[in-house]
C-alpha cells in the first residue's frame, strides 16, 4: 500500500489527484498531444495502476484537465478584479490578468485541449468560461454607467484577444499591457468622470 503523505486519506487522494492533473497539464503544454496514462503517472511519481483509482481512461483524464483549466482561469480573473479599488481598476485588472494567464501558457494549453480533447467537452467548457469571465466585466461596466454594456464588453474582449495573439507571437507582456492600457485609459477616464459626476 502506498505511503500516505497527508493527515487524512481524503487529503492524500486530493493531493494525488492534483499531482496527476498538473502532470497532464505539463505534458500537454510541452508536447501538444494527449499524454499517455503511463507518462502522466511517471511524471506525478505514481505507479500506473494507482492512476486508475483517479481516472478510468485517457479521455477521462483529458476531460478532468478541461474541467480544471477553465474554472481556474475564471477564478483568477475574478479575484484580480475583486482586489481592484475602483471600477476602472477592475476593467484594467480584467485585461492585465488575462494577459498574464496568456503569458503563462494557459491560453496555449486551452488551445491544445480544444484540439485533442474528445467530443464537445472543450467547446462547452470554453463557452461557460467566457460567460463567467464576462459577468464581472459586464457588472463593472454597468457600475461605470456605460450605455452600451454588451458591445463595450465585446470591444474590451477584442483587446484581450488581440493582446493574446501578440503575446503568443512573441510580444512581451509589458509591451502588450502598455498598449492595451493606453487604448483603455481615455475610455475609463471618461467613464469614471461620468460615473462620479
Amino acid at each position: 500500500m502506498p505511503r500516505i503523505r497527508a493527515s487524512t486519506v481524503a487529503e492524500h487522494r486530493a493531493a494525488q489527484h492534483r499531482a496527476l492533473l498538473d502532470a497532464a497539464r505539463e505534458i500537454l503544454a510541452e508536447t501538444g498531444r494527449p499524454p499517455t496514462l503511463t507518462r502522466v503517472a511517471a511524471r506525478a511519481g505514481l505507479a500506473r495502476p494507482s492512476l486508475y483509482q483517479y481516472f478510468k481512461s485517457p479521455e477521462d483524464l483529458l476531460n478532468a484537465v478541461v474541467e480544471d483549466v477553465f474554472p481556474r482561469w475564471s477564478a483568477r480573473v475574478a479575484a484580480a478584479m475583486d482586489a481592484a479599488a475602483t471600477p476602472a481598476g477592475r476593467v484594467l485588472a480584467y485585461v492585465r490578468t488575462n494577459f498574464e494567464l496568456i503569458t503563462e501558457g494557459e491560453h496555449a494549453l486551452a488551445t491544445v485541449l480544444a484540439e485533442v480533447a474528445p467530443g464537445d467537452t472543450v467547446a462547452e467548457q470554453s463557452r461557460t468560461m467566457h460567460q463567467q469571465l464576462l459577468e464581472p466585466l459586464v457588472e463593472t461596466l454597468r457600475r461605470l454607467g456605460v450605455s452600451t454594456v454588451p458591445e463595450t464588453a465585446e470591444m474590451i474582449n477584442a483587446i484581450v484577444f488581440a493582446g493574446s495573439r501578440l503575446i503568443e507571437s512573441g510580444t512581451d507582456l509589458e509591451t502588450a499591457w502598455e498598449s492595451a492600457r493606453g487604448l483603455l485609459a481615455p475610455f475609463l477616464h471618461a467613464a469614471d468622470s461620468e460615473a462620479g459626476g
